[in-house]
């Protein structure tokens, strides 16, 4: 026969377990806790004076929702879709270091202060505290106005780009150019299967770039930005035909700086053959990555340019290559403008450029620099970043913008527990 338990026995034995079990699962919950990673990160900014610049790194084993202090204070960071860490860095003097510390997040993200995107169904508008920065227009635009041919219409492309003091500095569809849209990307002069489709000048129908979809679009306390695919298409051929598949990725930055208010961003678009054969691109002028500026900056003594080699002469920086080149105006008064930097691990960076002798158009075209193509199996990558600033260009700066973006933060990581 079994004994019964008394019920103060039973009561006892309850206890007993529960403790057991509670310190069982504290012992768990401890050795979790110990085994979430803390990284020490040096930062190195080399020679360089550094503010507000953009640091990304590879997260270390077991980091999934970064957070960084600084002397106790939190710095916003974010993982971006490249699984990689992002956040600002405020200043770094030359020859200096600095410490952070990296871990996991332990309380839910609040987003207060973000970069917003905001879906427009037909395009995404990028926000930072109530301010518009840029526009993507994903589907093809609604024609702006009564007498334009519909096979100018088109998608893909950035239009509107605002200033810090919220004035537009773009065109799309400018009367004299109606293939131009803000910020854009095509091919004038090419060879492909024979023939020699212009994707850049739609109105001769020899082929259009469309826009394909907007894979995914984020917002974020760093930056917001989105992923898109384009085509570029013959329609020289019998048949349409894809030539090329364009992806594009833009980053919009977070950047907050009270003493030179800015606006960065920065886009990266890849091109694949969409064939077994490849396309040619015969020496040419211009093509590639187009800017248009506000309409009232149109004329030749309405625009100013400023290069990476000190060129203020728009006749003579033409066909130069230059790392940067800042182009702005006056609209209803006020001045500002862009500085568009290349990247120098851009195909023959520093890329020729075509800065036109009376309208506000500049590119970036490495066809000036002879004949080259892309081939099956070999991508075509470039980089651009784009400072919209108030006022008069600053040389000196734009000049540590670029160094800043050629030459990144080095960092260091090492594991503390």
């Amino acid at each position: 026969m079994i004994p019964e338990t008394s019920p103060r026995r039973r009561r006892d034995w309850r206890a007993t377990a529960s403790l057991t079990i509670g310190l069982a699962l504290n012992f768990v919950f401890l050795t979790f806790a110990a085994a979430e990673p803390t990284y020490r990160i040096t930062l190195d900014g080399g020679s360089l004076d550094r503010s507000h610049s953009v640091v990304s790194f590879d997260p270390p084993p077991g980091i999934h929702d970064p957070v960084l202090t600084d002397d106790q204070q939190g710095v916003a960071a974010q993982l971006g879709p490249d699984g990689r860490v992002y956040f600002v860095l405020d200043r770094l003097q030359s020859g200096q270091s600095k410490t952070l510390v990296l871990k996991n997040r332990s309380e839910p993200r609040k987003l207060t202060s973000a970069v917003w995107a905001i879906d427009l169904h037909d395009g995404i508008r990028f926000e930072l505290n109530g301010k518009s920065l840029l526009r993507y227009q994903s589907t093809p635009s609604f024609l702006p106005r009564a007498g334009i041919d519909p096979v100018y219409r088109r998608g893909g492309y950035i239009h509107p780009i605002w200033n810090p003091s919220g004035g537009v500095i773009t065109d799309d569809y400018p009367h004299n150019h109606l293939h131009h849209h803000g910020l854009w990307v095509a091919w004038p002069n090419t060879r492909f299967d024979g023939r020699r489709p212009n994707f850049w000048e739609m109105g001769k129908r020899q082929g259009t770039v469309e826009f394909v979809t907007l894979d995914r679009y984020w917002s974020g306390e760093v930056m917001g930005g989105f992923q898109s695919r384009h085509r570029l298409v013959d329609l020289s051929a019998p048949e349409p035909v894809t030539v090329l598949h364009e992806d594009w990725t833009v980053h919009v930055y977070a950047i907050q700086d009270p003493q030179s208010p800015r606006h960065v961003f920065d886009l990266q678009f890849v091109q694949r053959c969409a064939t077994d054969q490849p396309i040619q691109f015969p020496q040419y002028r211009y093509g590639g990555l187009g800017f248009r500026g506000h309409g009232q900056w149109d004329g030749p003594e309405n625009t100013r340019f400023l290069t990476g080699l000190g060129e203020t002469d728009r006749i003579k920086g033409h066909a130069t290559r230059a790392p940067w080149c800042h182009i702005g105006g006056t609209v209803d008064g006020h001045l500002s403008g862009i500085a568009i930097l290349c990247h120098p691990g851009n195909f023959r960076a520093p890329q020729p450029m075509r800065i036109h002798p009376s309208e506000p158009f500049f590119c970036y075209a490495p066809s000036q620099a002879g004949d080259w193509e892309i081939v099956p199996g070999q991508p075509y990558r470039s980089r651009y970043r784009f400072i919209v600033q108030d006022g008069e260009p600053d040389e000196s700066s734009l000049k540590e913008f670029w160094q800043d973006y050629a030459h990144p933060v080095e960092v260091e990581i090492l594991q503390i527990n």
